[in-house]
C-alpha cells in the first residue's frame, strides 16, 4: 500500500501543470492520458509563439514521445532579435519539458535558415521510441517583418 501511495504521489507531481500550459484535453473516461497544450514565447525572438501538443500519461513513469508544434508570428520581429540568436546549423534549445523520470525530454530547438530567412522550430524527443526519434517541425518566415533583409540572396 505504501509503494502504491508513493508511486501515485510521484506520478501526480510529474504531471503538474506547467506555467506554459494553455490547454488540457482528456482522451476519455477510461484512460489516464491527456493531451497537454503548451504555449512557448521564444525568449529571444519574442514576436514568435509556439504551441506544442503532447500526450501526458498521469499514472505512468514515462509519457509517449509524440508531439506536434505550430509556431506563428504573434508580435514584432526585429533585426536586433535575429542578431542575438545562435545561427549554427544545430541552432539552440529554447524549451525543454521532462517526459519521464528516466531522463526522456521533449525539446524545442530554434534553427535559422539564412537563405530563406526563416526560423525553424523543431520539437523532438530525446529517447528513441519504436526505432524512431519522434519529431515535428514548424517554420516562421521573416518575410514582412522588420528582420527581413532585402539584400539577402534568394534560394536558387
Amino acid at each position: 500500500m505504501k509503494k502504491v501511495l508513493v508511486t501515485l504521489v510521484v506520478a501526480l507531481g510529474l504531471s503538474a501543470c506547467s506555467d506554459n500550459e494553455v490547454g488540457d484535453v482528456s482522451l476519455g473516461i477510461f484512460t489516464t492520458k491527456d493531451i497537454k497544450l503548451d504555449a512557448l514565447k521564444d525568449p529571444i525572438v519574442t514576436g514568435v509563439t509556439c504551441h506544442i501538443s503532447s500526450i501526458e500519461a498521469n499514472l505512468d513513469f514515462s509519457d509517449p514521445s509524440d508531439s506536434s508544434i505550430a509556431c506563428r508570428q504573434t508580435g514584432e520581429i526585429t533585426v536586433e532579435m535575429i542578431a542575438k540568436i545562435d545561427k549554427s546549423a544545430s541552432g539552440e534549445v529554447v524549451f525543454k519539458k521532462s517526459k519521464s523520470i528516466f531522463f526522456k525530454n521533449m525539446k524545442v530547438r530554434r534553427i535559422y535558415d539564412p537563405k530563406s530567412q526563416t526560423l525553424m522550430y523543431l520539437s523532438y524527443s530525446t529517447k528513441e521510441t519504436s526505432g524512431s526519434y519522434k519529431h515535428s517541425l514548424s517554420t516562421v518566415p521573416l518575410w514582412g517583418t522588420k528582420a527581413y533583409l532585402i539584400e539577402a540572396k534568394p534560394i536558387d
